[in-house]
């Protein structure tokens, strides 16, 4: 890891007077917006969408004088002086490249937050990764509350910084989910320590490339004072750490399923241990909580447990509120999530695996495994997904857009696996799928709904999607 001291970026800003273009309503959009203007910006915020949403939300911002204009989110409004984005728009929009060539700052809403933080704030313990990020950041969260702190979890989480630290509520320390998207536009982020899960081709198609979306998710260690965790079976992640500039002192901490080495957290005999917040580490480690503390205890999950409790321990938690946070903890809905047993077939819901790399995850957690999978596949390629997975592999029924991808991926790669492909897109659809896998199951069996692929060709979002698959397999049980 490289060394150096960063400025700190903690005193307010003086927005006074300034003119700040907003880009983009939603989540982040409104609370910028509204932030801003309390502080004296003269706010225009800008939206590519007019819909009824939009319109709602223009108008609750146009009543406190904000000017909004929607259906335009690419010119540069005159006299802008900053702009403030929603984290999912593109780097290569014409707004940005207008104000590049202005000389206009582009700052996220975790920027802004960054910089709006008042003196004493709370310090950001902060996750990102390809998969496992909401998971890892809740944990966290019910790990420090178990040691007593005041905490929340928070970012891309769904709760929106800005509303964490401009609230009246006081915390210790924040429990921080952080995207790529996010990372990209936060320039002068410094958690106390921060960890990257894990790294696989995702959001090409934003960031541009793979160097730039590692980049981009590098940035969270940048300037971290206590510890940089990172994923000893992702080198990737490992390689971050050693391109971060940090504060002196900052540790390297690595997580591993097997044995942790010093400076490490692992598993030994079932047990979760640490290696790496002990005196001295070199022969001693601190035993933490057992597997079967961690909810599922699936491979990735333990992961992800791993990952949470080295943040936690950075920040000074006793390991018995590493065991009693994690026994707390309940994952969110559709995360490899147990719906039902039917005929001794046990039906799994992880509808959340949207890419390649979190559905080999969900796969490696099972066997054996009919395989419900499909959708929109967002530039994804199966090869490697399929071949690592096949001899797990009972049978597989595709659905969705892009299923004819997967299809010829098992053809080449596990050609012995019966396939069904379903080829309608309607309500009755998912009912079809679960139907087809039953027919294909023998107890003992794992009928796992883990897409590989974006939900959106079918269904709202992949919540809607886990929820059909759920009501397909309760149909199942009240006529098994």
């Amino acid at each position: 890891m490289g060394s150096g001291q960063v400025t700190s970026t903690s005193e307010l800003s003086d927005f006074q007077g300034k003119h700040v273009t907003v880009a983009g309503l939603g989540v982040s959009g409104v609370p910028a917006a509204k932030a801003l203007h309390a502080r004296g910006a003269v706010v225009t915020v800008v939206n590519d969408g007019d819909d009824a949403r939009a319109r709602e939300q223009a108008a609750e911002l146009q009543a406190l004088g904000v000017t909004v204009r929607l259906g335009d989110g690419a010119t540069l409004p005159e006299g802008t002086e900053l702009i403030v984005t929603a984290p999912g728009w593109k780097p290569d929009k014409p707004l940005f490249r207008a104000a590049e060539k202005a000389g206009v700052p582009v700052w996220g809403d975790v920027e802004l937050a960054w910089r709006l933080r008042g003196p004493g704030a709370a310090p950001w313990l902060a996750v990102t990764g390809t998969n496992g990020k909401t998971t890892t950041v809740q944990m966290l969260a019910s790990i420090l509350s178990a040691a007593g702190l005041r905490t929340a979890a928070v970012g891309n989480i769904g709760v929106s910084l800005l509303d964490a630290v401009l609230g009246e509520e006081e915390y210790d320390v924040l429990a921080v989910e952080l995207s790529s998207y996010q990372l990209h536009w936060a320039p002068s982020l410094r958690a106390h320590s921060a960890a990257v899960l894990n790294l696989a081709p995702d959001h090409l198609d934003w960031h541009g490339s793979m160097e730039a979306y590692a980049r981009d998710k590098g940035r969270i260690y940048e300037g971290n004072r206590v510890a940089c965790v990172y994923n000893a079976a992702d080198k990737r992640t490992e390689e971050l750490v050693r391109e971060a500039d940090v504060e002196e002192g900052c540790r390297a901490i690595g997580f591993t399923l097997g044995t942790p080495a010093p400076s490490q957290l692992g598993v030994v005999d079932g047990i979760l241990v640490d290696r790496a917040f002990v005196e001295n580490r070199q022969k001693n480690a601190q035993e933490l909580a057992e597997v079967s503390d961690v909810n599922p205890p699936a491979p990735h999950n333990i992961a992800n447990a791993l990952a949470a409790a080295a943040l936690a321990r950075a920040f000074g938690v006793p390991a018995g509120a590493v065991r009693d946070g994690l026994r707390a903890f309940r994952p969110d809905a559709h995360r490899i999530a147990h719906v039902a047993d039917v005929d001794g077939v046990a039906y799994v819901d992880d509808s959340k695996a949207t890419n390649t790399h979190a559905a080999e995850a969900s796969l490696a957690a099972y066997e054996p495994i009919v395989w419900i999978a499909g959708g929109l596949a967002k530039g994804a390629t199966f090869d490697e997904l399929v071949a690592r997975s096949a001899e797990r592999l009972r049978g597989a029924v595709l659905i969705g857009a892009d299923r004819a991808l997967i299809r010829d991926a098992l053809a080449r790669h596990a050609p012995e696996v019966p396939v069904v492909d379903v080829d309608r897109t309607d309500t009755g659809a998912m009912l079809q799928a679960v139907t087809e896998a039953k027919r294909l199951a023998q107890p003992g069996d794992t009928v796992l709904l883990a897409p590989a692929c974006a939900s959106m060709d079918m269904f709202t979002n992949y919540n809607q999607r886990g929820d059909a698959f759920a009501a397909a397999v309760r149909e199942l049980e009240a006529g098994a």
